[in-house]
């Protein structure tokens, strides 16, 4: 095989071996309730635009206390399981929560946050990268990422063992050859 071939082939290797364990370990975070104290979601909409793009992954750590300017994730209905989390700033502090408003919006929301409602603060944005956790989360989309990268992986692999088992036998088959 020609030099180039096969260093293009080994870089194709690795980058779906990266591919596929970055998008298989944010998207076993994403589906686990929370690792440690942290918790890992995707973003879907804009709300919090330019801050956070769409489609970002935010990890979120629950705080001892909250002042205005943090960036939260807080649940409308904290006894619901199926309850879609929001991610907004705090933009004004009352005896009895928080007022919140998404950065692109014009208004803030119309209800106030309780503690009870909050999840935890943003401690890390990490732009576009949501869009392949949820992605992987779609039939066709765990196909493209997760299935045909580690086709390839296991096809590289099954090649080696056979490349591997054949030098074993040709290694064997010359030392019977030999005259004793």
């Amino acid at each position: 095989m020609p030099k180039k071939l096969s260093i293009f082939i080994k870089l194709i290797y690795a980058l779906c071996l990266t591919g596929l364990i970055s998008v298989a370990v944010l998207l076993i975070l994403t589906l686990i309730p929370g690792f440690g104290s942290f918790k890992v979601l995707v973003v879907l909409s804009g709300s919090m635009e330019p801050t956070i793009k769409t489609g970002s992954i935010i990890i979120i750590k629950a705080a001892p206390d909250y002042k205005i300017d943090d960036i939260i994730t807080f649940s409308q209905n904290p006894t619901d399981k199926r309850d879609i989390s929001t991610t907004h700033r705090i933009v004004g502090i009352e005896n009895n929560g928080f007022q919140t408003k998404g950065d692109a919006n014009n208004a803030p929301d119309g209800s106030i946050i309780t503690k009870n409602q909050v999840q935890g603060k943003v401690i890390i944005k990490i732009p576009y990268l949501g869009y392949g956790v949820e992605a992987a989360r779609q039939p066709a989309g765990f196909a493209a990422i997760v299935i045909i990268p580690a086709a390839i992986i296991i096809a590289g692999e099954v090649k080696k063992i056979v490349v591997e088992v054949n030098k074993t036998k040709l290694k064997k088959d010359n030392q019977q050859e030999l005259p004793k």
